[in-house]
Formats: structure tokens, sequence, C-alpha cells
């Protein structure tokens, strides 16, 4: 066993060892001896309810275990008031619990007073809103003999099932869902680049020639920067050519020289002595002389001309070493904000025909396995090609999307490119598909507690979710979350299927 099954193995175990440390035979409310009990569940848009019932006999009292998890996280509901009632007919009887007996069960007792056909209603009081939930089908019995008959007979048996408590499941990232129909189109797989979104990224270049001083030793890969901030000076006073200190003092000569000459000409033209031609052409040399002149000063100190960053962000990559001679021109460094990014890959030509179909994508981190949907990171297509070339027969498909989860730039990923569809499919969650020597399996559920393993033909999958094509029906429950420790409770074959429960 690798290290990864040991320590799952060992949380497991773990798990089971807690809840059967919890069990009270003394206070068991199962007695197989004499009685089989009844398995109930609900569902609500809120919370799954799980009863493990005595068999109602009238004038009898029966105890109601009852198990409620937030479907949301199927976590235990750890704090509420419920209300049990029991309507035969017209007749019926109720018990409030303003507390749990364990965080997450409720344990109610009821004495019916009347036989016949009925069900259970569960109001959940949570602050001002009441959620209820209603078993329907609910037999009561005018004698005890009738009572556990039926209940034998309705005793699910499986000799593929795993039993699994809900002390268990709520220790662990568990859940269920139920399995439906879906338009579930065709799904590209492939490898895809993550790069910076165009804006996102700024490539910061000399703007004359020199050599290139950084302002601070320490800029590197990763370093901050804030816009405007001077990243480094190119300095060219030593040299014989390109040399910006007399470029400065030569663009200045000029600029006083131009002034002078333009102030000059202005005074003699009231005096019609110089013709307007002879102003207009002084005045534009005034300007473009200003204009050369403003602009090297802007740029221009005793220790070099200054560039500084274009947009806040970090360095993304140095493209020339400090004190190193550059000319005008050349990329020095790249500057990024890592705020959006790209998603680009390339398809082969055969897939052109449904690029048009395209809806969304999902990609995964190979090394993490973390798979994540473009819309929850306000994603979208950006383009893809629209012809190919010798050089490269492939075709390009970009999305882009926001950068909230620190993707690193020039990382790959394992990217589903999902299609329109008409053509409904059930789907299942991927973690809840088990493999074994190439077979898939899945946990059914055929109790919350209990659960069958059952063998499934898979189909396609979009990072997320995964075409059934046999195997499953819609309207049945799998295990979606926690299905590798259900497998180890499985292959341990020895947990109370109880623990943990106080009847």
């Amino acid at each position: 066993m690798n290290r990864t099954c040991y320590l799952i193995a060992v949380v497991f175990l773990a798990l089971g060892i807690s809840g059967c440390g919890n069990h009270n035979h003394s206070d068991h409310g199962h007695d197989h001896g004499h009685q089989d009990n009844l398995q109930l569940t609900a569902y609500n848009s809120d919370f799954e309810m799980y009863a493990d019932a005595n068999p109602f006999v009238v004038g009898q009292a029966c105890t109601i275990l009852s198990h409620f998890s937030f479907l949301s996280d199927f976590k235990p509901l750890d704090s509420a008031e419920v209300t049990l009632s029991l309507i035969v007919g017209n007749d019926g009887i109720r018990q409030t619990l303003a507390t749990a007996t364990r965080p997450g069960i409720y344990k109610f007792t009821l004495s019916p007073t009347h036989a016949g056909k009925g069900k259970l209603i569960y109001d959940i009081h949570i602050g001002d809103s009441i959620s209820r939930m209603v078993v329907n089908d609910i037999e009561v019995f005018a004698d005890a003999h009738q009572a556990n008959e039926a209940a034998h007979n309705a005793i699910i048996s499986n000799s593929n099932a795993v039993s699994f408590t809900k002390e268990q499941s709520w220790k662990i990232n568990f859940a269920t869902e139920e399995v439906a129909y879906e338009p579930f189109g065709e799904v590209i797989k492939t490898t895809a680049q993550v790069l910076p979104s165009q804006g996102d990224e700024r490539i910061v270049v000399a703007k004359s020639s020199g050599v290139v001083t950084f302002s601070n030793a320490k800029i590197t890969e990763g370093t901050p920067v804030a816009a405007g901030q001077q990243l480094f000076s190119i300095e060219s006073s030593n040299m014989a050519d390109n040399n910006m200190s007399v470029r400065y003092a030569e663009a200045s000569n000029n600029y006083e020289l131009a002034k002078t000459e333009y102030e000059r000409k202005q005074h003699l033209a009231k005096d019609k002595i110089v013709s307007t031609s002879e102003l207009q052409r002084a005045k534009a040399e005034y300007e473009n002389a200003k204009a050369v002149y403003e602009t090297i000063k802007n740029n221009f100190s005793q220790s070099g001309q200054k560039v500084t960053s274009p947009i806040g962000g970090y360095v993304c990559q140095l493209m020339v070493k400090n004190g190193e001679y550059v000319e005008a021109g050349k990329p020095i460094m790249s500057v990024s904000q890592n705020k959006k990014l790209y998603i680009r890959a390339e398809l082969q030509p055969r897939y052109y025909s449904v690029l048009n179909n395209i809806t969304t994508a999902n990609f995964r981190i190979p090394k993490t396995n973390t798979s994540y949907r473009l819309e929850d990171l306000e994603g979208k297509l950006i383009s893809f090609g629209k012809s190919a070339d010798n050089g490269n027969v492939l075709i390009p498909v970009t999305f882009e999307m926001n950068n909230s989860v620190g993707l690193l730039s020039g990382s790959f990923v394992d990217l589903y490119i999902k299609t329109q569809s008409d053509r409904p499919m059930l789907t299942v969650a991927n973690g809840a598909l088990i493999e074994e020597m190439g077979n898939f399996f899945v946990f059914v559920q055929l109790t919350p507690e209990l659960f069958e393993k059952r063998e499934i033909q898979k189909g396609a999958t979009d990072g997320y979710r995964t075409a059934v094509l046999g195997g499953l029906k819609a309207g049945e429950r799998v295990v979606s979350k926690g299905a590798v420790l259900v497998k180890l409770a499985q292959a341990s074959g020895a947990l109370d299927p109880h623990a943990g429960h106080v009847h």
C-alpha cells in the first residue's frame, strides 16, 4: 500500500473507532433478535433526513431516531427546534424537541392512537423560518405481529452493499447527489498553456541607446513594482556616440536659441519689418526645438535617462543584465499585473466544425488535481482560429479569465472544452468514480447509511462531471464526495453499521 492509501486508511479507521466509541449498546433501539426497524428517508431543498424507527403500532411507544444533514455540505444540523407529527387520516400526534440528543440526531418517541396509512411531518425551526420535510406512506398497525412482519419484509438486503453511518460521513468531506439527465455535448480534452492577457502585461523598452543601470540592484523576476516607479536608467555620458548629456545640452541650446529668435521676430512683425511667413517659420522652429528639449528633459538626469513602469504589478521577465549596453527600442523587461490570464490551446483541424458550438470550458491543474470552471472565474471564449497554414495546421483557441486562484503564467493545464448539445445524458461528479483494474464503479445509496457498489459504463468527462452510458438510472443517488472512504469501509467489512448511534 502506498503512503497516500495508508494515510487514508488510518483516517478512516480513526473515524470508525471514534464512532464505535460512542456506541451505547445498553440503549440501542435495534433489537435484531425481536424486531426489525424501519429505515426512512426524506429530502427537501435544505436538508436530508434519515430515520431509524421502530414499527408503528397502536398504543405502543415508537422511537424515531432522526438524523438531519445540511444538503449544502452534508454536515449535521447542530442546533434547531424540531417538531415531528404523525398524521393518520384526520388524527395526529406530535412531539417537539428544543435541542438535539447529539449534533444532527433527534430522538423522538410517539405513541400512535389510530391504525392506518399516514405520514410523518418534520418542521425544522431555524430563526423565523420553518423548513418542512414529509415522509409519506407510513403504516400504523393494530398489533405488533403485523408490524414486525411488514418491517422484516421492508428490510433492504444487498450482498454488495456497505454500511457507512451518518456519524462517519459527518466527520469527512462527504456528499451524495441525485443522478439526472442534463445536456452534455462533445468534450474536447487537450493541454493548454496559461499566458498573460493583452493589456495585463507590458514590455518596457529602452528609449535611447546606452548602458542599463537598474534603480534597485534587487530587481528580479517577481519583484513588485508600482505604476510610475523608476525601474532603470540608460547612461550614455561616457560614450562618443549617442551621448545623452551632449544631446540634452544640444537640445537645450537649440530651444533657447529658437525661443529668442521667435520672440525677436514677434516684435519686428508688429512694425511690419518681417513677413508673416518668416514669423510662422520662426514659430515652427521654436515649437519643434521645445518639443525635443522637453522630451529629453523629462527622461534625463545626471545618472542617465530614466525609465519608469507603465503599470503596477510585478516584474515578469528580465531580458538584459545590469550594466549591459542596449540599442534604442530594445526590450528590457516585462511587467505583469497577473490579474487576467489567457488559456490557449491548439486543436487538430478535425474539431473545427464544432468550435462554433463552444459554450465554456473547465481546466485542471495536473500537479494538484484541482479543477476550476471557467464561469466561476468570470471567464469567456475570446477567439478561435479561422484558418491554418503550412507552418502550423493546428487551430488556436483562446479563453480569458480572472486570475483569482493564483495560476502561474507560463504553466500548463488540462483543458476540457465543452460544446453545446441538445442531447441529454446521465452524469455523475468525477468524485463519485472509483477505478479498479480499468473498471469504474460508483456507490449507489440504498439508504443514507447503506450503499451498493455498482459497476458503470463511463463516457466522456468535462473535468467535473462524467457521462454515464450504463449502470445507473435517473433518480438514484450516488456518493459524490468521500467515495474512497466508503470503499475502505467495504474493504474492512467489520465496522458496526450503527457505530455512533445513540438510541
